[in-house]
Formats: C-alpha cells, sequence, structure tokens
C-alpha cells in the first residue's frame, strides 16, 4: 500500500499572527531582497522613491502604508 506524503505547508496554520514589526527580533536587519523587490514596484505605482536603507521592520510598515496608497493587497480596510 503506498504511503501518502503530507505537502509541508499542510500543517501550517491557516492564519499567520500579525505581529508588530516594531517587536521583531530581527526588524533592525537590513530589508530582505523580497521586500526591495515589492516596495520597488509599489514605489513606481505610487509615484514614490525607494529608500534603500529601510530595515526590515521599516520596509514592512512601508510596504504596508503603499498597500494601502495603491489599493494592493489581499485586505483592502475602508
Amino acid at each position: 500500500m503506498a504511503s501518502q506524503r503530507e505537502h509541508p505547508t499542510a500543517r501550517a496554520p491557516k492564519e499567520n499572527p500579525e505581529k508588530d514589526p516594531e517587536d521583531w527580533t530581527t526588524g533592525d536587519e537590513p530589508m530582505t531582497g523580497a521586500q526591495r523587490s515589492y516596495l520597488t514596484t509599489l514605489c513606481q505605482e505610487a509615484g514614490e522613491e525607494l529608500d534603500d536603507s529601510l530595515t526590515k521592520a521599516e520596509a514592512s510598515k512601508k510596504i504596508d502604508e503603499l498597500q494601502r496608497k495603491t489599493g494592493r493587497g489581499a485586505s483592502q480596510e475602508q
């Protein structure tokens, strides 16, 4: 009988609890490549310049801000 292998993400919680970027233990590290890439796109759409010196935490906050400004993002609160 063949065993079924569970997909690695199958056990992941359906929702990730959000932690304030101010409380991140790595929040003061430079932003990640993924953050930089997404921020570049959002900044272009919002007509803003990307600040290359942002930390991970600052980049996360800026992403949230620009998602609201550009209408991007999974949930749009009004």
